[in-house]
């Protein structure tokens, strides 16, 4: 045990490393088996964190990201989150300006994150995979970049199935009523 843990920080640390030294503008830490984004990354990267504009923490064991994460990455283009157990975002999510695109696949969103409404140029949401019924279809109709949003899998309302198509201007990706992920 103590050793797969020894070996997962080895990697994070090989990754952080790798971003820090090539100047990247990608930091990847998918499958690191993460409960929490690491606090000592925070001082590893302050002098290259606004140069990062992709974060993948996919496919990692996430509850939550806190706001110093939001705060700290403000100039993030991409975040991928996918196959986590994300609940919610925080409010602090408002202040990735830049952000175009955001994968929540695979989560435990009950809630859509409604901050997302509020970023100027994303494009692209994706929470496929999650338990979300109720959508803010107004908002996201008001988004003005917004090209596609993902919802496949979702226990979506009727209503939200009835109100969307006439207001909005994107790609709404849903399943058909009743649809639900096949079992892990």
């Amino acid at each position: 045990m103590l050793k797969k843990m020894g070996e997962a920080v080895a990697r994070v640390a090989r990754k952080v490393n790798e971003t820090v030294e090539s100047s990247s503008d990608t930091l990847d830490l998918a499958e690191c088996k993460l409960v929490s984004f690491p606090i000592g990354i925070y001082k590893v990267l302050r002098n290259v964190s606004d140069q990062i504009h992709l974060i993948t923490l996919a496919n990692n064991e996430l509850k939550s990201l806190t706001s110093k994460f939001m705060t700290t990455f403000s100039q993030l283009r991409e975040l991928r989150l996918e196959g986590n157990f994300l609940h919610r975002l925080p409010n602090e999510v408002s202040n990735l300006q830049h952000l175009k695109a955001i994968d929540l696949s695979r989560n435990q969103f009950r809630d859509f994150p409604e901050q997302l409404t509020t970023l100027p140029v994303l494009e692209t949401i994706n929470l496929e995979e999650n338990e979300i019924m109720d959508v803010p279809v107004e908002k996201l109709a008001t988004m003005p970049a917004l090209r596609t949003v993902n919802l496949r899998l979702n226990p979506l309302s009727a209503e939200v199935r009835v109100i969307a198509p006439p207001l909005i201007k994107f790609d709404l990706v849903t399943s058909p009523e009743g649809a639900r992920a096949p079992p892990p």
